[in-house]
């Protein structure tokens, strides 16, 4: 039986580190068990701004990988400043107030310049390559994945011209992400970005969203349909790994500016002063990059001796991290907007087997998931009773060495039960 093959368009690959790279990675591994052939179209010469070259080793070398090159402003922008276009580019955007008139002017040219990101260059020339090559391999069925959301542009010109069927894949929603309102976008900008998501929602065969509130804004611009496939987990290689003999809170991942939950780092602050034992063997570890602002607050709180700033790890480096820990921190912005974002290492942290601390917005899916799994707490940032409570439960269960979660249902997050999922939509 001939494999049914798909085209899927996507900025992030191996070598491209972060968490934008793990939902394709993985769905590209399972779906030749479900008789699809994926066929992958990647940037040739991409300026990721993170790396990892472990994650190469995880890519078949059964599956087609095609590439195109691509023009991006960001290299240009490193010759201005070339620390400001590295966070910009990883969405770390400094308060207005910090801001220096470099970052300002590059913000603007950055959200007024390049709609819908910095990667339109690569739609006009993806566009005339992929013309052929669909043709030539009789492809019926292409994917696109965002953001950068001009990679859907390049599935919305593909649709016009050979009347393909098109699924669009939205990682994060478009016009109501975090950042989306630092960019200092003129109103003729908004009303370009609003036209694009409403021409991708409304010519899409099928559109795929990672959580129930992105499909709810959604439906509101288009009646196509609509599924969640949420991120999720993967098995994971057997890894020899200490605990930390220390009391361990680790945030994985990137903490922007306005990732900065004020109410942790006071009750950090008071548990220390209020018992000598807990200051001796507290621990917050920072695995990735940390905004100065997060930074600043912590050392307003007499917290900076505690902290263990790693930066950037691998993510073989990362599942280590999370198996040692004693506890996981999850952190997001708190803002209606954030409620639809479930970080893709949400679920790797649910079958590390530590306890998850989350903070975040009212009624948010990242709620919903930790408490139907029972992998640990949520919290608003106006919570400062009982994230001090939880947080001395936990504390007086690592000193019994009694100190773990115990998860319910979490089959349904495996990566090849999700790919399931989409192959029936396929």
């Amino acid at each position: 039986m001939n494999k049914k093959k798909v085209l899927i368009l996507t900025y992030y690959w191996p070598p491209a580190g972060g968490p934008g790279v793990q939902r394709w990675l993985k769905f590209v591994k399972y779906l030749p068990e479900f008789d699809i052939e994926p066929i992958v179209f990647v940037p040739e010469n991409p300026n990721y701004p993170l790396v990892d070259e472990s994650l190469a080793s995880e890519v078949s070398e059964d599956i087609t990988v095609i590439n195109h090159r691509i023009n991006e402003p960001y290299r240009w922008a490193g010759f201005l400043s070339k620390s400001s276009s590295k966070t910009i580019s990883k969405g770390i955007i400094s308060d207005e107030k910090e801001q220096s008139f470099i970052e300002k002017a590059m913000l603007f040219v950055r959200g007024n310049f390049f709609i819908p990101d910095a990667r339109i260059g690569w739609v006009k020339p993806s566009v005339s390559f992929l013309l052929d090559y669909i043709q030539k391999e009789h492809i019926e069925t292409i994917i696109t994945t965002g953001p950068p959301h001009s990679v859907h542009l390049i599935g919305f010109k593909l649709k016009e011209k050979l009347n393909i069927k098109w699924l669009a894949d939205f990682r994060d929603p478009w016009t109501t992400i975090g950042y989306h309102k630092k960019l200092k976008l003129t109103s003729a900008s908004k009303a370009k970005h609003k036209l694009l998501e409403r021409q991708v929602l409304n010519n899409a065969d099928q559109v795929v969203v990672t959580s129930s509130v992105t499909k709810k804004e959604f439906q509101s611009i288009t009646n196509k349909p609509i599924e969640v496939i949420t991120n999720g987990y993967d098995d994971a290689d057997s890894i020899d790994f200490k605990m930390d003999s220390k009391f361990s809170l680790s945030h994985i991942g990137s903490l922007l500016s306005k990732r900065n939950p004020e109410v942790l780092w006071r009750v950090l602050k008071d548990l220390m002063e209020e018992q000598t034992e807990f200051s001796n063997d507290f621990q917050l570890n920072f695995v990735g990059s940390v905004s100065d602002h997060v930074l600043k607050s912590i050392k307003n709180n007499n917290l900076s001796n505690c902290v263990n700033e790693v930066g950037y790890v691998s993510h073989n480096e990362a599942i280590v991290f999370q198996k040692k820990s004693q506890i996981l921190l999850l952190i997001e912005i708190d803002s209606e907007d954030t409620r639809s974002i479930i970080p893709g290492k949400l679920f790797e942290y649910m079958v590390s087997n530590r306890p998850i601390l989350a903070i975040g917005p009212e009624s948010s899916d990242v709620e919903k998931i930790i408490k139907e799994t029972n992998t640990g707490h949520y919290f608003n940032y106006s919570d400062y009773d009982s994230l001090k409570r939880i947080i001395l439960e936990h504390y007086k269960a690592f000193k019994n060495n009694t100190l773990q979660s115990y998860p319910i249902g979490l089959q349904k997050y495996h990566r090849k039960a999700l790919t399931k999922s989409l192959a029936k939509l396929l």
